[in-house]
């Protein structure tokens, strides 16, 4: 069984910088197609990044490429989301989430129904 374990976030000021950090564990990590999504209050899930299974790829919402940074640590079987410029508009409950199947267009990675497992969820608040 995979299992995604979240740390990180929090409460802070507009303008500072967060790492989330998601460790994976029951299957081989450089398998997985890694995400990250977020959901605000009253609001639908939506994609924030994705890598693929050596990081040779990214793909961010474009609103936050720029300011929000995925990486991956496949020694470690950890995946890691640097915020930096935070605004209130961020403001959301963050996941990780893992997919194990093949894409056959890379579109699928933004889409939350291509993923297999999802991390617990943590609250990252941005204060203004």
């Amino acid at each position: 069984q995979v299992q995604l374990a979240q740390s990180g976030g929090g409460l802070v000021q507009a303008g500072a910088s967060l790492t989330l950090s998601c460790a994976v564990s029951g299957r081989p990590f450089e398998q997985l197609i890694m995400a990250w999504f977020r959901q605000g209050p009253g609001k639908e899930r939506d994609f924030v990044a994705a890598i693929s299974w050596r990081a040779e790829n990214t793909f961010y919402r474009d609103s936050l490429e720029g300011r929000f940074t995925i990486s991956r640590d496949n020694t470690q079987s950890l995946l890691h989301l640097q915020m930096n410029s935070l605004k209130p508009e961020d403001t959301a409950v963050y996941y990780c989430a893992a997919g194990a199947t093949r894409v056959s267009s890379y579109s699928q990675v933004t889409r939350s129904d291509y993923y297999d497992y999802w991390g617990q969820g943590t609250q990252v608040t941005v204060s203004s």
